[in-house]
């Protein structure tokens, strides 16, 4: 029977479902659920500025893909009724549950422009001293200019006549036009005054639908619906020059705004003559439609205002102190005694950060490397960098500037360290950085040793933001072992001469992908020699399929596989090839984002930790690291971690072969308790660390 995959692109529509459906969890305080509708329609943005463009590009033959025309075309066709479908499920949910639940508490979100008598004279007020100074209406001429419609933002498109000349709708003679919601200049909600012990918001949009005749004078107004327009915003560069990569690159960002349509989303009550006189000015094709709600960009529920109180919000527990590291002053200094494994969000980032302010001001230490992909605006870990440079440290940073829509970011970041006197050096031509590393070279008293190595390596980003809302693991280490290996890692990213020879780390374009399947052997050798295979492998995406056959082959072996991936699963669970396989999907308060992988191995367990996904261009374009866990307490910790999350009853549900999410909690038996990892995992290092 040959294997099956499911379409990477579908699989993630199937992940975005999931975090959808966070948004039903009656158990949750609604803002907590506010924010998962927020998050699910900033994910399907991205989707489309990104992945949808590569199947636009394929239809258009604009740029060689490895699937056809036809091929090309199906996809996205699924793509778009599969959207179609979970955008009814997002208004059923808004409108029905979210809404009244706002009203439970006090909080009445208008669905209208036309708004109580009690507030008209704040709305019109508000609107001509607040909006009109920053609205542009311009007329439609489809025949004449074609008018271009920003990426990302929000348009209103009304049909009106001169009110001493009525039409039939539909008439061509009918006046047409555009008005973008200024959105950097007035908030998307606005607060109006409390009325009966109640709290009011209204859209931005409604706002200016209320006052529209005020725009259009000498006009009657018809219709008036949102559309917006989402462009492509993938880019690549040929024959990459590493001179001139990062203005090139720089170029390539600010050119985004005008890529190619990848979607037109439009109110649905919209009527055909006004979507079709749209679709002639904007020049749209038709597989470029996506109908909609009233309400674009709900990305920005996010921003909703909370006039109620913090109650209506999921607290966040604070960060919890790791033992060792508050013991003693000087990280470096522990480090000499043990391995520190950290836990984010559930243990600080300080720990990371201060790892690195110690280095940056400890007199013995030489020399700092760090690679960088996605860092916070205004940086503590780059402060910390640059106050090391101006100690008088060699640092050196390597710097990702492919990191998509961080690329500005890093560009503007790496010009600010470089005028503090940090070497800069660019990712690769053809290779993206995605390894989480940092290297701290200090003075020792040791003769035989006279620079000593300490290190972090991370499942997660140098990013003291993020920090708090993923969910990711850190080592630190002076194990020379593996300082030797990291030593080896950067010689690689500074383009200089190597051994190539890793003993520790696994480090794609060298040894990742032959020990990972090695590993996965010897599960299956173990087990026909009459042992118990065991695999578990959490991590991000799994796509690539020499990998899923190799899953495939452990499962046709026998070898009990559980798969804990949050988002793209290719992998097709419930067949005859794969009946010893289990995906699970958590979706939680944090973003699910370590790697780690674990092997029975006979009873001698192997554990990695990593910065990579089991996909294509994870394993075969990209830097990426994977490092072993040994202390036998860390690792542990892990094991504990993996158990819990398999555990979970609350918030993870099941991957099936049709790519539904079902959720655990409806098929546990009454008797077992509810497990809610990542509260659960807060309680277990709770207790661990005796606070």
């Amino acid at each position: 029977m040959p294997y099956r995959y499911f379409k990477r692109d579908i699989s993630w529509l199937s992940f975005n479902l999931r975090v959808l459906l966070e948004a039903t969890d009656e158990s949750l305080p609604v803002y907590e659920r506010i924010k998962f509708l927020s998050i699910y329609s900033s994910n399907l943005e991205e989707f489309y500025k990104v992945r949808v463009s590569g199947y636009h590009s394929s239809i258009l033959k604009s740029v060689s893909r490895d699937e056809s025309e036809e091929e090309a075309l199906q996809t996205l066709l699924e793509i778009n009724n599969e959207v179609t479908e979970q955008e009814k499920a997002y208004y059923r949910i808004f409108n029905e549950m979210i809404l009244p639940e706002l009203r439970n508490n006090g909080i009445i979100l208008y669905q209208t422009e036309k708004v109580e008598p009690f507030h008209r004279t704040y709305v019109e007020n508000y609107f001509n001293e607040e909006v009109f100074p920053y609205l542009q209406p311009m007329i439609i001429l489809k025949d004449d200019i074609h008018s271009f419609i920003q990426d990302g933002c929000i348009y209103l498109e009304g049909s009106m006549h001169k009110k001493k000349k009525k039409k039939t709708p539909g008439s061509s003679s009918y006046t047409y036009a555009m008005m973008k919601i200024p959105n950097t200049n007035v908030p998307r909600f606005v607060e109006l005054p409390s009325f009966g012990g109640n709290h009011y918001l209204i859209f931005i949009d409604d706002l200016i639908k209320a006052n529209l005749q005020s725009v259009f004078p000498g006009y009657e107004i018809i219709d008036c619906y949102s559309i917006k327009i989402s462009r492509d915003a993938d880019f690549s560069l040929d024959k990459e020059d590493q001179k001139n990569i990062a203005e090139r690159i720089l170029r390539k960002v600010r050119k985004r705004k005008i890529g190619a349509v990848t979607r037109f989303q439009y109110d649905k009550e919209m009527p055909d003559y006004f979507l079709k006189y749209l679709c002639e000015a904007y020049e749209i094709e038709e597989e470029e439609l996506l109908p909609s709600g009233r309400y674009l960009n709900l990305s920005d529920l996010i921003k909703l205002p909370n006039p109620v109180g913090e109650q209506l919000r999921q607290p966040l527990p604070h960060p919890l102190r790791v033992p060792e590291l508050e013991a003693n002053t000087s990280i470096l200094r522990v480090l000499r005694r043990q391995d520190v494994l950290l836990h984010f969000p559930y243990q600080s980032f300080d720990y990371l950060l201060r790892f690195l302010l110690q280095a940056a001001f400890d007199p013995k230490v030489r020399e700092i490397k760090v690679t960088q992909y996605r860092v916070a605006e205004n940086s503590a870990v780059i402060n910390s960098l640059i106050s090391a440079a101006k100690n008088g440290k060699k640092v050196t940073v390597f710097v990702e500037l492919k990191a998509r829509f961080d690329e500005e970011n890093n560009y503007l970041s790496s010009e600010l360290m470089q005028q503090a006197g940090i070497k800069i050096i660019y990712s690769l031509p053809g290779l993206k950085v995605h390894a989480k590393l940092a290297y701290v070279r200090k003075r020792s008293n040791d003769p035989d040793v006279p620079l000593k190595g300490y290190a972090y390596l991370g499942t997660g980003n140098f990013n003291e933001k993020t920090a708090r809302i993923y969910s990711d693991e850190g080592l630190l280490t002076s194990d020379k072992e593996i300082i030797s290996d990291i030593d080896e890692v950067f010689r690689v990213l500074e383009g200089k001469p190597n051994m190539h020879d890793f003993k520790h780390l696994l480090v794609t374009q060298f040894n990742m992908v032959p020990a990972i399947l090695q590993m996965i052997d010897r599960e299956i050798a173990l087990t026909r020699e009459g042992g118990e295979g065991y695999i578990i492998l959490k991590m991000n995406s799994l796509e690539d399929r020499e990998m899923i056959n190799a899953l495939y082959r452990a499962s046709e072996a026998g070898v009990k596989v559980d798969l804990i991936v949050r988002g793209i699963c290719c992998l097709v669970p419930n067949q005859p090839y794969s009946k010893n396989i289990r995906i699970t999907r958590i979706v939680d308060t944090y973003l699910e984002h370590a790697r780690i992988w674990y092997f029975r191995n006979g009873g001698n367990e192997t554990i990695y930790l990593s910065s990579a996904d089991w996909m294509e261009r994870n394993l075969h374009r990209r830097i990426e690291v994977a490092f072993p866990v040994y202390s036998e307490p860390l690792k542990r910790q892990i094991i504990d971690i993996l158990k819990i999350q398999l555990s979970d009853n609350r918030s993870a549900v099941w991957v099936d072969e049709h790519l539904n999410n079902l959720f655990k909690r409806e098929t546990a038996s009454p008797d077992e308790p509810p497990v809610r990892a990542q509260q659960a995992i807060y309680d277990y290092l709770k207790s661990t660390t005796g606070q």
